[in-house]
């Protein structure tokens, strides 16, 4: 019996190990989701931008500049999400050269889906969508004024998450830590 009672208090303090990790885990987990979104936001800043120069400055059509840029940045190793991006780029240049009488804003909204599994937030992914809106059909000025635009709000963006990177981590990981002690404390 007592043979019982003590595998069983084993038991609860291997749970509670556990629970206390994942938990951990967890919040070490939502602390790089913030670090990934900020580097992917960065990247995607940093495409726009070049997108916006080979459009004003190399007169360059939407489809080759987008499969130019999603080329420079293919070489993307690592984390998902900035894979991801210049992959939407390189899709979307594909399907403008398909030329299927397809609208730029619907090839563009049917490659944002392959965004869904990246850090970016549905916030983001709306935005984006509606500078593929924007994109394609008016003359340089308007496309000049929608890229800046759109820039702007990704600065805006960026430095929301810079300024608050480490403070974020921070409760992050100590949320984690201090859930799977309050969880395993409750438990016993």
């Amino acid at each position: 019996m007592y043979e019982s009672l003590e595998r069983n208090e084993g038991m609860k303090w291997i749970g509670g190990c556990l629970v206390i990790l994942g938990s951990t885990g967890f919040g070490y987990y939502m602390a790089q989701q913030w670090k990934l979104r900020l580097k992917c936001l960065e990247q995607l800043r940093q495409m726009i931008y070049f997108l916006k120069g080979e459009i004003l400055y190399g007169h360059t059509a939407l489809g080759p500049a987008l499969e130019r840029i999603g080329g420079r940045f293919k070489n993307t190793e690592g984390e998902k999400g900035l894979s991801a991006l210049p992959l939407f780029f390189l899709a979307v240049a594909k399907g403008v050269q398909r030329q299927q009488g397809e609208l730029f804003s619907d090839i563009w909204k049917k490659e944002l889906k392959q965004l869904e599994d990246t850090p970016l937030k549905e916030e983001d992914i709306s935005s984006l969508k509606g500078l593929g809106d924007h994109l394609g059909y008016l003359d340089l000025t308007m496309q000049e004024r929608n890229l800046l635009l759109y820039l702007e709000q990704l600065d805006g963006q960026i430095s929301y998450l810079r300024t608050h990177l480490k403070e974020r981590t921070k409760l992050y990981t100590s949320l984690g830590i201090m859930g799977g002690l309050f969880l395993t404390v409750a438990m016993l």
